[in-house]
């Protein structure tokens, strides 16, 4: 396979999509409900995207694997959503914001679609408002900003720590309007088996209903995937215990190529995990870090109360290794300088594998009033967890995994290197590079699905008009359903010793511990065998109970797992093959002598996409990355 053309516009970065815009191919309003188009996810990506296409007149079929949109995981997002609207006037712009973001990312990503994020989000922020999303606001009534890791101006809007709720909020009464109108049928309780490819296109999906079991297809012009990040993978992580792979797995395995699945980001504040049997981890927001200084006692294994440590005998360590950005140093350098003092054996807690985020200061400055309008939910959230007052005592905080910055290689338009089949927010790879910043999370999903994809989508369907819907008695449909059957069954036969979380629990030891915060080429090397023996002894001996016309959620676990083990095994190849260190993907082999990043621009300056291979091993292509609008240079918040 060749490396498909990514289709970035020609000229200056700001006008790409500008111009992008006004060449690109049109449906006429009057035919657009000729199209059936099928979106699998309903977060604010997929449910942006479904409700805008509704909007223009398409037909859409939206698949959640939820009972309610509502509960997709975008809901967790807690601290803000960036746009550069300079509100504060303390020298905020587009560019900057694309170069933020840029050198956030450690310049691995695609300079194009860096910039469109950063151009769009002037837009997003006013389309939220028009749906009601209750930014908080300054005294005259003007928006507020806060900032977040890895920048020094103010530009991210939130909504207290519940932003990604409200946002979800504003995008379901957008979709709610569509499925009234009849242009949305929503799937509720759906999850995805199979993409079919007919003809090299995307021709629709298979998909098992998860309350009787049944397998279905469905036939589409197109086919939009918004499923979110794998994190899960490593098992502890700060993702809802449904996240999963299987839909970019799926599309995988079908033709898509998979872009840099190694790069998976570490959030520095979750709660620390406090026992063997724990399966969740909470993110506490990096927006505290405005606020809260992180620190661990100077002296190693110091037994003493932290509001007993006097301030002498604290190490600030960010604000003293950083000190030009301090605590508000990217995720990647913040986690990794916290694993560091945890591994020396300055941890706190009743594992000694947490540090301190403290708002003693920030309360003797502003008053406790002012502190509890900002994070009060979170505070709140914290002392139901954990019993503890975070007006009183710092937070005990932990890196845990969080993000994925790697996912479905996809070109300018959103689409994969499968014709017709589009991958949006987190699920694609596009926008973040090695390790995405704060607050731009949800700006991404929020304009892949509202702006970019109902303008691009069109560029393929106006080619397609006179084509019929796909017939789901095709032979590709029907051996894709007979395949999914198969699988099921296959699973449910296999009447082992073992449940589904011994196999996922192993995995994410094992990926934590040698494709985690750090990794190391004998690590990578061990940890490929070691995945490998896992799933076969998955495959022999995983216990499987109940049906497959049923409600069955350890079925449902196993087919994600399945899918899991062999992406554990891609993303360590992954890892081995970049020999550098950049971002969030660090190499013990490639750093300083004060354990800074080293990267190798010279060899490793591209996007690494995996084409599948059936039955022998995956190949690595390149895409090489071009930086014409900004210079590529160490990247240092000192």
């Amino acid at each position: 396979m060749a490396l498909p053309d990514a289709k970035i516009p020609d000229g200056p970065i700001e006008r790409k999509w500008s111009y992008y815009q006004a060449h690109c191919k049109l449906v006429n309003a009057a035919n657009r409900s000729r199209f059936q188009i099928a979106v699998i996810g309903t977060g604010l990506a997929g449910g942006g995207a479904a409700a805008a296409l509704g909007e223009l007149g398409y037909s859409v079929k939206a698949f959640s694997f939820h009972d309610s949109p509502r509960r997709a995981h975008s809901v967790a997002a807690q601290g803000g959503v960036n746009a550069a609207k300079n509100y504060q006037n303390d020298g905020d712009n587009v560019w900057r914001m694309f170069y933020d973001a840029v050198k956030g990312g450690d310049f691995r990503s695609r300079e194009a679609n860096v910039y469109r994020m950063a151009e769009l989000s002037v837009d997003l922020i006013d389309t939220c408002v028009a749906q009601g999303v209750p930014f908080a606001r300054e005294y005259g009534g003007v928006l507020a900003n806060r900032s977040f890791g890895g920048v020094q101006v103010e530009r991210t809007f939130y909504a207290q720590g519940q932003t990604g709720q409200q946002l979800l909020l504003g995008t379901i009464a957008a979709l709610n309007r569509q499925i009234d109108a009849g242009r949305v049928e929503m799937f509720s309780r759906h999850e995805l088996l199979d993409i079919v490819v007919v003809d090299g296109r995307a021709a629709g999906v298979v998909v098992r209903d998860m309350v009787t079991g049944e397998i279905e297809a469905h036939a589409a012009h197109a086919v939009v995937l918004a499923t979110g990040g794998y994190a899960k993978i490593y098992y502890l992580s700060t993702l809802a215990m449904g996240s999963n792979a299987t839909a970019i797995w799926k599309a995988h395995k079908r033709g898509a190529l998979l872009a840099n699945p190694s790069f998976v980001q570490v959030h520095p504040t979750s709660l620390p995990p406090l026992g063997v049997h724990q399966s969740k981890l909470t993110l506490m927001s990096e927006s505290l870090r405005n606020d809260g200084r992180i620190w661990v006692p100077a002296q190693a294994g110091d037994p003493r109360h932290p509001n007993e440590i006097p301030e002498s005998e604290r190490d600030y360590y960010l604000e003293r290794r950083y000190p030009a950005f301090g605590n508000l140093t990217p995720r990647d350098i913040a986690s990794r300088a916290a694993k560091e003092r945890i591994d020396a054996g300055h941890g706190v807690g009743p594992l000694a594998n947490a540090v301190y985020l403290d708002f003693r200061d920030a309360i003797r400055n502003h008053g406790e009033d002012v502190i509890r309008s900002r994070y009060g939910n979170l505070f709140g959230m914290y002392q139901k967890i954990t019993g503890l007052d975070a007006y009183r005592e710092p937070m005990k905080i932990a890196p845990a995994a969080h993000f994925s910055m790697g996912g479905l290689w996809v070109d300018y338009e959103l689409m994969s290197s499968i014709t017709g089949l589009y991958a949006l927010g987190e699920c694609n790879f596009a926008d973040h590079g090695a390790n995405r910043l704060g607050a731009n999370s949800l700006l991404q999903a929020c304009i892949d699905g509202y702006f970019i994809l109902p303008s691009t989508i069109g560029n393929y369907l106006a080619t397609r008009l006179h084509e019929p819907l796909p017939d789901t008695d095709h032979p590709a449909f029907r051996d894709a359903t007979q395949e999914a059957e198969e699988s099921v069954n296959k699973l449910l036969a296999v009447g082992g010793s073992r449940c589904v979380d011994h196999f996922h629990r192993e995995l994410g030891a094992i990926l934590t511990d040698r494709c985690g915060i750090s990794r190391s080429g004998a690590g990578l090397r061990s940890a490929i065998e070691d995945v490998r023996r896992l799933r076969r002894e998955f495959q022999q001996d995983v216990k499987v109970p109940g049906g497959p016309r049923e409600p069955n959620s350890e079925l449902d676990k196993a087919l994600r797992v399945q899918d899991y083990l062999e992406l554990g095994e891609l993303m360590c190849r992954d890892a081995l093959e970049r020999d550098e260190s950049c971002g969030m993907h660090f190499r013990e082999e490639h750093q300083t002598g004060d354990g800074e990043a080293v990267r190798n621009d010279q060899s490793f300056a591209h996007v690494a996409a995996w084409e599948h291979v059936e039955g022998g091993e995956a190949v690595r292509h390149q895409e090489q990355l071009a930086f014409e609008f900004v210079e590529i240079a160490t990247r240092d918040y000192r």
